[in-house]
């Protein structure tokens, strides 16, 4: 049985990891870690998620937390991921982080961390959109010369950060192939902006209701278009695709992973 910590537990991440992890038989949910001043702090866990008495309080000790688990699935905020990165190196327990919107500093600390310990870290957990990353890759080297491209995503109101990660990582694989700086790239339109140059990757950020994530790269060409898609209609996707992570990463040796990696995705570029 693989213990299982999960921070972010009451986010909609949290909660839907921790209903997918009660369903698969390899897991046992060993934490539930939330910040210090949630409203929820020292409650049954599984009464909070209305699937009856865990047995387990939602915490805020992220050094018990860990201290007693196999390994962490994280789907909270940049500052409370490198904190309980770090612990996870003081007990050498692998971590996937599912969190986005971190800095370029941040994304070193992790780079850094994960020469210590096994880390998996994913705009997004999805099979699918792994798959999405790969074919927009393809679709990239192929059409560089000949294609302008343009990225759109939409997600619910409440979602904090702008782009999406998963915007951001299609941002970062057509970039490195279109050969893009980051003055090349444009985040959505106003004013009389003149036509748009060749070199240039627009990037759209829609938010409403509760979509659960939308993302399409746009393909231009005169007289023709190629659109890739991926829809999400459920948040289990994440949550099933960070299980999957969480149990290969527990055979894994130190180091920086993606979901690429567990998939078994070839890398395009090599």
């Amino acid at each position: 049985m693989i213990k299982l910590s999960i921070s972010g537990a009451l986010g909609r991440m949290g909660q839907t990891v921790a209903k997918a992890s009660l369903v698969e038989k390899e897991f046992q949910i060993s934490s539930a870690l939330e910040h210090p001043n949630h409203k929820d702090l020292n409650k049954d866990y599984g009464i909070l998620l209305q699937v009856g008495a865990l047995g387990i309080l939602v915490s805020s000790n992220k050094e018990t937390s860990v201290k007693i688990s196999d390994i962490v699935i994280d789907f909270s905020t940049p500052e409370n991921t490198i904190e309980i990165t770090k612990i996870c190196v003081e007990y050498q327990k692998p971590i996937v982080i599912g969190t986005t919107g971190f800095t370029e500093k941040e994304y070193q600390e992790i780079e850094f961390f994960s020469k210590k310990i096994p880390i998996l870290q994913s705009p997004n957990m999805s099979i699918g959109v792994n798959v999405l990353f790969y074919l927009v890759e393809k679709a990239s080297v192929m059409l560089k010369d000949y294609f302008e491209v343009e990225i759109s995503e939409i997600h619910h109101s409440k979602k904090k950060d702008s782009p999406s990660g998963t915007a951001l990582q299609l941002k970062k694989i057509i970039q490195k192939i279109y050969k893009l700086s980051e003055s090349d790239i444009v985040y959505g339109r106003e004013g009389l902006v003149g036509e748009r140059p060749k070199q240039q990757l627009g990037i759209h950020a829609i938010r409403g209701g509760d979509v659960v994530g939308e993302h399409t790269i746009y393909f231009f060409s005169s007289g023709e278009r190629i659109e890739i898609s991926h829809k999400a209609t459920s948040r289990e996707i994440f949550a099933k695709g960070a299980l999957i992570a969480a149990k290969w990463l527990l055979n894994q040796s130190p180091g920086l992973y993606t979901m690429k990696d567990v998939i078994g995705i070839e890398d395009v570029l090599e």
